[in-house]
């Protein structure tokens, strides 16, 4: 005689198979009380915490195969804010995600995890690590003084970063990519991004590319604006006019205008500015209020996106679009481009990086911005994608 199921099910590890959940079978007409055939262990079980900026989300994302790596037979679960969760849409190397919120922390709060990697130095981030049920937690955890620290000797560096100046401004020279798979004890292998497109997101961008009648030019994506948080992160209006102005001569270009709800007041603003130049459909104003997956489409349309260090810029990096970032108060040694671009830096500025929300000097740093040395990489790239065509200036 079978055991009742309640005796077979009730176990405190539960079923070993990455599609069962105990609500309905995963695929119509299996019978899951029977020997199943589809059963797929799910090895080393793996939870990522990571709550912070957006950006932060799609670097993390390279950490991904390297976790694959380590535990081949896995299977790996991912708590989010909800304004990143769609970052994570058609990621192969992620089996659940989680939305930070009570139901999901109390699901996950029932979970045992094998390895637990925290990529967040924040208090809610941390407390809710150190309350879940896991031997193995890599990144960093609260106190009982309720204090930011390291969960493990491997993240001391990382942890260093943040409580000495020195070190973060001016002695390292490492990504943050490197860091934190040191953090992790991941192998480190210089692994990019993951931000896949769907086929309907797909057939939209190549939709697009035709109506703004892309195919056979450059398209040269502006990315406008940035997180709130640090509204110094951006040009100036001016700028990205005076930018548009150098370039708009070799009619091999054209230019989108990128940027989320923030920043349709600034992107109309320069579009005005732009029309005595007389581009018409060679410069476009992308919209601005169709949601982040629409948002990361618009980028997709790009050959080369001109960009501070913000969202825009990791999405340019996980499009693997060609990159001019422009720095300022943040740290650019820890930004990685997989050799598609260049970084422009406020050489010899004793003040950057810093980190600063207020400038105590007047924004040197974005009044350095090299626009011909931007503009210049421009061409160089158009150059080398269509090396025949004569250069119209």
């Amino acid at each position: 005689m079978s055991r009742p199921l309640s005796e077979r099910f009730h176990d405190a590890a539960g079923i070993d198979c990455r599609y069962f959940n105990g609500y309905k079978p995963c695929f119509p007409g299996l019978d899951c009380t029977e020997a199943c055939q589809r059963r797929e262990p799910m090895g080393t079980r793996v939870l990522i915490v990571n709550l912070d900026a957006m950006g932060d989300v799609v670097m993390t994302t390279a950490q991904l195969a390297a976790i694959r790596r380590a535990w081949p037979v896995s299977h790996v679960s991912w708590i989010t804010r909800a304004n990143a969760v769609r970052l994570l849409d058609h990621n192969p190397l992620v089996d659940r995600v989680y939305a930070w919120d009570d139901v999901s922390r109390l699901v996950l709060s029932r979970q045992r995890f094998d390895v637990l990697l925290s990529a967040d130095k924040s208090a809610d981030a941390c407390a809710f690590v150190a309350s879940l049920d896991c031997d193995d937690v890599r990144g960093f955890t609260l106190s009982r003084r309720g204090q930011i620290i390291p969960a493990n000797a491997a993240a001391d560096y990382n942890f260093r970063m943040g409580i000495d100046d020195e070190l973060k401004f001016r002695r390292n020279r490492r990504t943050g990519q490197d860091i934190l798979a040191e953090t992790w004890q991941l192998p480190y292998e210089q692994d990019e991004y993951i931000l896949n497109l769907s086929e309907e997101e797909e057939s939209f961008c190549a939709a697009k590319r035709a109506e703004w009648g892309l195919d056979g030019r450059v398209a040269v994506a502006f990315n406008t604006g940035c997180s709130e948080l640090f509204p110094n992160k951006k040009m100036t209006v001016e700028q990205h006019v005076a930018l548009i102005t150098r370039l708009a001569p070799d009619d091999r270009f054209v230019f989108l205008l990128l940027g989320g709800p923030e920043d349709t007041e600034r992107n109309a603003e320069i579009m005005s500015r732009c029309a005595p130049l007389g581009l018409g459909a060679r410069l476009v104003s992308t919209p601005t209020r169709e949601g982040l997956r629409r948002g990361i489409c618009y980028e997709n349309l790009a050959d080369v996106v001109i960009t501070g260090d913000s969202f825009g810029m990791h999405l340019a990096i996980g499009l693997r679009k060609h990159v001019l970032a422009w720095f300022g108060l943040s740290c650019w040694e820890e930004i990685d481009l997989y050799g598609r671009g260049r970084k422009f830096t406020p050489d010899g500025l004793h003040c950057a990086p810093c980190w600063k929300r207020v400038c105590p000097y007047n924004l040197e740093c974005i009044a350095m911005i090299d626009l011909d040395g931007i503009a210049a990489s421009v061409r160089a790239f158009a150059d080398e994608r269509y090396p025949d065509n004569t250069e119209q200036q």
